[in-house]
């Protein structure tokens, strides 16, 4: 048992030992069909407080070697399929939270290097005699071990992007981390040491040019959740048990908290549900983290037609939106466009593919939003929104005094 390396179960005991948790093992089911198989590299994108961290410790619990969870996968999901048993605790596991290694790796430069040795000083404690030069690189040291062991491993990166997120401007070490991951998932070596690969973060991998950096991965988002959009976030099903189990009123929580729209889902953000079903106060949990300072610099971009749009949304209207030539950065944004898709990314709008629209998924995003338009320059254009708006009612509905009006506030 290791920090990196066949960590524990420790981490998913306190999500279980928790007053709410809602069984999303069914997941693992989902992981076991990818396994060994050409489609076994999956990035599984989603926004923040939509339990990615749970499920990477999830994942790390019930496959590593260096625990054994049979008991707490007891009466689960996944304890009920036909190969519970045949992957539970069988394999040799990495599990890494990038986050991490950011925080104390100064300058940031070093947090690759930091990175690599860390694990592989630990596979060196598993596998002496594979390891035995000290600069080896974590993808030759697996590599390695394969040939020589013929153990194959499974690798689970929480916080992947962060880099991406939070060195926005650093582009070398942006570049070094993506040739990283490469060395580490792409190519003819660690197709064959690799059972499986999952990452896990907000957003999807990084394009270069037109193609994601790691072209080889099974890409799960907040636009294209596909089988995985009941594992991202809470259901609707599973918030009415909420509901009914803690007295509360299941129309106002959907009002405030629903209207993501994954597959065929209607999905809910986790940490906003647990929270009213706690304290049975309606508001923004994500307000608690300062969330309308980090919507600020995306929806004051000089971008034609950038906060139009907002205002229409705030309305209640969904605009319409290329998704296509976003980047998959924080940086490299063209229009209105790829800022309104890093938006649905980061869960502050959502999508319907039906419309190829976005929208304000629910109260609590639009209250973020509220307090985020407060200025003056957002107050007067809302205001000559609004009076827009009521020329246009008054003008279809031929009411004269009401489009007298009407062009009285425009002058």
């Amino acid at each position: 048992m290791g920090r990196f390396v066949n960590p524990d179960n420790s981490a998913f005991k306190r999500a279980l030992n928790s007053k709410i948790y809602v069984d999303k093992t069914g997941l693992l089911e989902e992981m076991n069909a990818l396994m060994d198989t050409e489609q076994c590299c999956i990035c599984n994108s989603r926004p923040r407080r939509f339990g990615k961290t749970i499920t990477a410790n999830m994942m790390a619990a019930y496959y590593s070697c260096g625990c054994d969870s049979g008991e707490l996968f007891d009466g689960t999901v996944i304890s009920r399929t036909e190969d519970f048993r045949k992957h539970l605790n069988q394999y040799d596991v990495i599990r890494l939270d990038i986050q991490w290694f950011l925080t104390p790796s100064k300058p940031v430069e070093t947090v690759v290097r930091r990175i690599e040795e860390s694990v592989v000083d630990e596979l060196r404690d598993y596998y002496p005699d594979e390891i035995q030069d000290q600069n080896i690189s974590l993808a030759d040291g697996l590599s390695r071990i394969y040939k020589t062991a013929g153990k194959k491993f499974i690798v689970i990166i929480d916080e992947w992007d962060v880099l991406i997120r939070e060195e926005t401007e650093d582009t070398k070490i942006q570049k070094d981390y993506i040739e990283f991951l490469r060395t580490l998932f792409k190519g003819s070596y660690p197709a064959e040491f690799l059972h499986l690969a999952y990452l896990t973060g907000i957003l999807p991998i990084k394009k270069v040019r037109t193609q994601s950096a790691l072209n080889n991965f099974e890409e799960f988002t907040m636009l294209e959740p596909d089988m995985l959009s009941p594992y991202i976030g809470f259901t609707e099903e599973e918030v009415r048990e909420l509901c009914v189990r803690y007295h509360r009123n299941y129309e106002n929580v959907k009002r405030w908290y629903n209207g993501y729209v994954l597959g065929e889902y209607q999905v809910y953000n986790p940490k906003a549900v647990v929270s009213v079903m706690m304290r049975g106060a309606f508001r923004s949990y994500w307000s608690q983290t300062g969330t309308y300072e980090s919507i600020l610099p995306f929806i004051n971009m000089n971008f034609d037609g950038l906060k139009t749009a907002i205002i229409q949304m705030l309305s209640g209207t969904a605009v319409e939106v290329n998704v296509n030539t976003f980047q998959n950065d924080m940086v490299s944004f063209k229009n209105k466009d790829d800022v309104i898709t890093l938006l649905i990314h980061l869960g502050y709008l959502t999508y319907s593919w039906r419309k190829k629209a976005a929208y304000i998924p629910n109260e609590e995003i639009r209250q973020e939003f509220l307090a985020a338009t407060q200025d003056e320059e957002w107050s007067d254009l809302i205001s000559f929104q609004q009076a827009s708006k009521n020329l246009l009612d008054a003008t279809l509905a031929m009411d004269c005094r009401r489009v007298a009006e009407g062009i009285e506030t425009f002058y």
